[in-house]
């Protein structure tokens, strides 16, 4: 119990981790399900990596100043988001593959930016984040974010379900049902920028993605399979923490480590298409 406890208790920078890493898997389980419920996990990660450029820019004007970065993320992701969603209203070209384009554009612009401006540290920091070195005004920012975002897919919350099992659905409301999937764009958006603050571009998708993947890997029931996934999403982050400080591992990758063997598990057990329900089955009846 000492070693699940204990360094949350004699140090300070790992409750603020802890902090953020639950303030995160709020927004993400939901969030998480919605876009695996859509067939959007792709669009999702190609949002993770837009935020890069703007964080470039918020580093050249302030350095590491996690509120500048913020808002450079921020802008960033949602122009990518918004100028996949014109390509795909005006051409024939889907909206996942404006993202894709987008998103290459944006990742290597950052990059470069990044290389060419700053240092290797910096970039590692920018992709891969550092959630132990959350301070006050970061946790604030991810309080902001978050709470913005849950109040966003609180207010749309039945008309995506609706949508999300007939996607043509919203063909019926004309220009509100777009309003109503740029409104989720942007909640996307505001949980990456969140995210990103802890976790990086590259480990920012993990922790949203692999937790909703694996509660519907025991629920298809949404609202049950969202509570599930911000559980796994805690699970991950207080476990994953407790990893990085008794083995000396880096945070964020811990953290989605310890997500990727919770989606294992599921894999393996879950009550809806789990592995060893499949096969066990067919082992009985061949033994009989």
């Amino acid at each position: 119990m000492d070693a699940l406890w204990m360094p949350f208790v004699e140090f300070t920078f790992m409750r603020r981790a802890l902090v953020a890493s639950l303030a995160l898997a709020l927004i993400s389980g939901p969030v998480g399900v919605l876009l695996v419920m859509r067939r959007m996990s792709l669009a999702g990660d190609a949002i993770a990596h837009a935020v890069l450029p703007g964080a470039a820019v918020g580093y050249f004007i302030a350095g590491m100043s996690l509120p500048v970065l913020g808002l450079g993320a921020f802008v960033s992701a949602l122009f990518v988001a918004l100028l996949a969603s014109f390509v795909a209203s005006n051409t024939s070209q889907k909206e996942d593959a404006s993202l894709a384009a987008f998103h290459l554009i944006a990742l290597a612009i950052g990059v470069t930016l990044i290389s060419v401006k700053g240092s290797s540290v910096d970039l590692m920091h920018l992709l891969f984040g550092s959630i132990l070195a959350v301070d006050a005004s970061a946790l604030v920012l991810i309080a902001a974010a978050t709470s913005v975002a849950l109040v966003l897919l609180a207010f749309i919350w039945r008309v995506l379900l609706a949508s999300s099992f007939d996607p043509l659905f919203l063909m019926q409301f004309g220009q509100s049902g777009k309003w109503v999937n740029q409104l989720f764009m942007l909640t996307v958006v505001l949980t990456f920028v969140a995210c990103f603050q802890t976790l990086g571009t590259l480990m920012a998708v993990g922790l949203l993605m692999l937790p909703a993947i694996a509660a519907r890997s025991w629920s298809r029931d949404i609202p049950k399979a969202c509570v599930l996934a911000s559980l796994f999403a805690m699970v991950s982050g207080s476990l994953g923490l407790l990893l990085s400080y008794h083995f000396s591992l880096p945070s964020g990758p811990a953290i989605v480590l310890t997500a990727g063997a919770i989606y294992l598990m599921s894999l393996l057990f879950g009550a809806n298409d789990g592995l060893l329900l499949r096969f066990i089955p067919v082992a009985r009846h061949r033994e009989s």
